[in-house]
This record gives structure tokens, sequence and C-alpha cells, in this order.
């Protein structure tokens, strides 16, 4: 016993060595084990209940942690229902394959080829240069200018692409800005010095006549050194340029999070602006096929471009209350410009004139941008008979928005980059004379930027969406959800809209929103309110991830271009969550209340809910 006593101390120092490398072997390789372990541990769920809804629970449930702890990446996890739902009973494989392919991704095919040939001939830097030239270089004018830009860019083209080329934008003026003012100061501090050379002799003076007087008041010298320490030009050179480096550091700081949030909430504007959009789309035609199209481009737009435009307009009062503060006159500058502000002004300048004169490809692609927006707007307005009621859709809804999409963006791979000539096109990579017409997108360039990733995540959200109807998982939540329709409507949108946006901090907005909204769907069917009451801000949710740098793209890039801390975006982003949740419920509580009708039972939700619970 006494030797097993005196054993125990060389094996504790084994143990401490031992431990820390099984957790650090644990962890290298935590993707493997969720893989593997965590479809065991929910087995008992489909064993212990052998029902299609529990089968399908175990299926939901297993893409769900997959998606959250993204152990594979979420393309491939989206996948998973080709597998689990034919093996299960649930749906045959040729039903489940179906859903990888709807109208809704044609819709995002077509807008994301907008988008890349928008970025392939730099349209978006122009654009972006262009404003930011009208709107000037004084710190509160710049924010909002860069705030508008994004927002607007991110109507059309990823929100990522938007904040990676904003924001070295954003940069380098501020860099010039801030060498302007620091070689402003060195002036000014060289020529105070030369001016304060009679009074600084006079002080030498005065203080030589108070010694030869032999004057020893201790207060008196006290404050004489104070005085000294005060007012010597190189300790009035230091505060200046210590209050200049905060002031850019907060400066840089807010520029950066502007940019990336604006993107964020300008998404939020368009139904191809962000992933989420259209999953809504999509989820509302599968689970209410006879909705008679009610979210469309046009009725999406005017829902929540005014949405997008309040949210921005309380992002920027935030911000600048963060960052900037409340000095109106130096923040926006009142009166004619300065040195500084026209040398900053210059460097935006001469970034527009890099670009040259607007080349063909430039004006096609621009073109073909508005009239896809006007045919998009034309299409079903709502208020009126649009071209494709009169022209397509007298039996039906034939024509879409995706339909129009891929109508537009083949015009791409059509109309050439150049105007032609007699000469040729000069040379390509292998020195060769270029006689054909180079179009303005050729499909090395679509197959390299075009993110196929999304379009799977979009079809296994369908799919999971067809996979709870046939299996009668969202008539059993809807049941089980029943309870909720003691609580007043707009409770109810508000507290589902903060767990959705806190929900996409941790995860992607697009798994988010294709976890919730089939569940939305079923909880509006049982407790008899609106649909889009409770799915539209949810999704609008979705896209509000704002407080860390990992949530989202446009966060990571904002994040290191800006010196943030995690802290700096936690403050900043917190109140930006709740802004936008109060928005978009106050969106849904007045003008969307009118403009989807929300006040009266759809009959396209009576007749669905029917045809649903009379399946088997």
């Amino acid at each position: 016993m006494i030797e097993l006593l005196l054993l125990i101390p060389k094996r504790i120092p084994f143990a401490m060595k031992i431990i820390p490398r099984l957790l650090k072997w644990l962890w290298y390789h935590r993707n493997y084990i969720i893989v593997v372990v965590t479809p065991l541990v929910l087995l008992p769920l489909p064993l212990i209940i052998p029902t299609p809804e529990a089968r399908c629970g175990y299926a939901i449930i297993l893409m769900a942690l997959y998606w959250c702890t993204e152990c594979m990446p979420l393309a491939v996890t989206a996948l998973l229902p080709i597998v689990l739902f034919p093996m299960m009973g649930i749906m045959k494989a040729g039903e489940v394959s179906i859903e990888y392919l709807k109208d809704s991704n044609m819709l995002f095919i077509g807008g994301l080829l907008v988008a890349i040939a928008v970025e392939k001939w730099n349209l978006h830097k122009r654009i972006a240069l262009r404003v930011l030239l009208l709107v000037g270089v004084r710190p509160a004018l710049l924010m909002m200018g860069f705030m508008f830009v994004s927002a607007f860019l991110s109507m059309w083209i990823s929100n990522t692409a938007t904040t990676a080329m904003m924001l070295p934008i954003a940069q380098a003026v501020l860099e010039q800005l801030k060498a302007t003012e620091a070689r402003a100061d060195e002036r000014d501090f060289q020529a105070a010095a030369e001016d304060n050379q009679a009074f600084e002799l006079e002080i030498s003076q005065t203080k030589q006549e108070n010694k030869d007087e032999k004057q020893t008041d201790t207060k008196a010298q006290l404050e004489d050194t104070v005085y000294e320490n005060e007012w010597s030009p190189e300790s009035l050179q230091e505060s200046k340029r210590k209050a200049m480096e905060e002031k850019y550091d907060l400066l840089t700081k807010g520029m950066s999070l502007s940019v990336c949030y604006s993107a964020s909430i300008g998404g939020t504007a368009t139904l191809t602006g962000t992933t989420p959009n259209i999953i809504l789309k999509g989820q509302m035609d599968k689970l209410f096929p006879g909705n008679g199209d009610v979210i469309n481009f046009a009725s999406w737009f005017g829902f929540a471009f005014p949405n997008m435009v309040l949210m921005l307009v309380l992002t920027f009062i935030w911000l600048q209350f963060m960052f900037l503060g409340f000095n109106l006159k130096l923040s926006f500058g009142c009166g004619g410009k300065s040195d500084r502000d026209k040398e900053a002004y210059m460097v935006m300048r001469q970034e527009y004139n890099k670009l040259g004169r607007m080349k063909f490809a430039e004006w096609a692609v621009l073109t073909i941008f508005v009239l896809l927006v006007a045919l998009w707007f034309t299409r079903e307005p709502g208020f009126i008979d649009g071209w494709a009621t009169v022209l397509f859709n007298k039996e039906g809804d034939f024509v879409s928005d995706g339909t129009v999409a891929i109508l537009m963006s083949m015009l791409f791979f059509i109309v050439p980059s150049r105007m032609p000539t007699c000469r040729g096109y000069g040379e390509d990579d292998a020195g060769k004379r270029v006689n054909t017409l180079p179009t303005l997108l050729n499909w090395d360039v679509v197959h390299e930027r075009m993110p196929w990733n999304i379009i799977l995540l979009l079809g296994g959200g369908f799919a999971l969406a067809a996979g709870s109807e046939e299996s009668g998982l969202s008539k059993w939540l809807g049941e089980s959800l029943a309870p909720l329709e003691k609580i007043p409507a707009f409770a109810i949108a508000i507290l589902l809209s903060l767990l959705v946006a806190t929900f996409t901090e941790c995860s992607s907005n697009t798994a988010t929103t294709t976890l919730f909204l089939p569940i939305l769907a079923s909880m509006a069917r049982a407790i008899k309110i609106h649909p889009l009451y409770v799915m539209i801000p949810c999704t609008v949710a979705a896209s509000l991830a704002f407080m860390l740098p990992v949530a989202t793209p446009p966060n990571a890039i904002a994040f290191s271009f800006g010196k943030l801390k995690v802290i700096d975006m936690v403050k900043a982003g917190f109140m930006l969550n709740i802004i936008g949740i109060l928005t978009v419920n106050l969106g849904i509580n007045t003008w969307g209340y009118a403009m989807f009708d929300m006040g009266n039972l759809p009959h396209w939700l009576n007749t669905t809910a029917n045809a649903t619970h009379s399946n088997p």
C-alpha cells in the first residue's frame, strides 16, 4: 500500500502530459468525431419512435448539427436528403433530386451572372467612386457616402465582393486624410514656433529676474513649472499627435464597420441581394403552391427597400454617435474646403481617372442590367397587369422572375465586349492575332466566380421542406405550436426575430433560414396567422449578423482591415441587431401589413393546408 502511494506522484506528471495531448488530438480530429458520433447518438429517435415524422426529424436534426458545426462543407451536408430520405422511406430518390433545381435557383443563377458581369468590367467600382466624388471627404459625409454606395451595390452583387472592394478605397482615403492633416499640423507647429520666439525670450528674462530677486514661494514655483509644461511647443505637438492618432483609429473602425454593415443591410432590399430572400421565395412556392406569386421581385422590393433605408439611416446615426460624435460642424464641414480636404479628394479623383473613359463593355453591361431591373419591376407589379400577364400568363404563371433573369443573363454570352472593327481585336496569350468578337462573359470566368455551393444549399433546403410535408412532420409541428395562438402575433414575430438573429451569429444565414422557415410556415397554419407575418421578419433577421467577425464574410474582412477588436464589433453590432429587429417588425405592421393584406387569412393558406392534411 505504501509503495502504491509512493508511485502516485510519479504518475501525476505523466497524466498531466497525456491529457493536454489527448485534448489537442480530439480538437484536431473533431470533424471526424462529429460526423461519426452524431448519427449514432441520434439513432434511438427513429428506432424507438418508428414513424415517418421521427425519421424526418432525425434527418433534419442531423443536418442542423452538421451545418452548425461545419464538420462537412455546407453544400455537402445539403446533399444528405438525397441519401437519407429514400433510405428511410420518406421520399423517392427521383422526387428528392427534383427539389435541387427549382425556379428560385434559376433566379439566383441569373442574378449571380449579372453580378459577375458587373464585377468583371469594374462597373461597380466606377459607380462607387463617382458617388464618393459627389459626396466629399468630410468624415460624416464620407461615412454616409460609403454606406450608401455599399448598400446600393450589395443589392445587386454579393455582400462579400462589395465589402472587399470598398474597404481598400476607404483605407486609402483615410490614410491620405491622416497624412495631409499631419503635414498641416507640422506646418502650423513650425509657424507657431517662429512666432513665439520673442514670447519665449520674454519668459526667460522674467524667470532670471525672479531668480535674482530670490523669491522662494513654493506654490509660485509649482505653478510656473506647470505653466511651462503645459505650454511648451513640444508637449503641444505630442498631444496633438496622440489626439490625431486616436481620432483616425476611431474613424478607421467606424468606416470599416459602416461598410460591412451597409453591405449586409443593402442585401436585404432585393430578392436576389442575399440568399435568405431567395430561400423565402422558394419555400413559399414549395409550401404554398397556390400563393399567386405573392413574393416576387417587385413585391419584395416594395416592402424591403423602405425598411433598408430606415435601417441604414439609424445605423449611420448609431455609428456616428459611437465613432465620430455629434459635432455636426466638424463632421459635416460647414464652409469651404480646406487644403487637406482637397488632397484627399484628389486621391479618389486619381483612382477614378485610372479607370479611364467608360468602355463599350461597361455600357453594354449597364444597359442589360437596367433592362433586367425594369423587366423585373414590370413583370407583375401588383396594382396593374404586368407585361408577363398580358403576353404569357393568361392561363397560368408561365413566366417568372427566374425566366427573365436567365433570358437577360444569356445576353452576356452573346453581346460582344468591343465594337466590331476591321483590324482584329488584339492578341491572345499565345501572341496570335484575335479576329473573333469576345463576348461580355465566357464560361471560364463564370465557372471560376460562380458560388455553386449556394445552389446546392438552396436545393437542400427545398428538399427538407418537401420531406417535412411528405412525412407529416410539418403537421405535427403545427399542432405542437398551436398553444402560441394565445400570444399576440406581434410578440411572436419579435421573439422569433430575436431567436433567428441570435442563431445566425453562430451559423450561416443560409442554413438558419433553411431550418427555420418551414417550421414558421407550420406554426402560421396552426395559429391561423398570415405566414408572411412571421416569415418575412425572420428572413430579414437572418441577415442581421453584426456582432461577431465570424458571423459573415463582410464582418471578417472589416475585422482584418479596420484594426478592430471583438468587443468593438459586439458593442456596435448588438445595438444594430436591436435596430434591425425593431425596424422590420415596424415595417411588417405598417406598410407590409397593407401590402400583403395581413389582416385576412389568405385563401391559399387554407387550400394548401387542407390539401396537406388530406395526405396520408
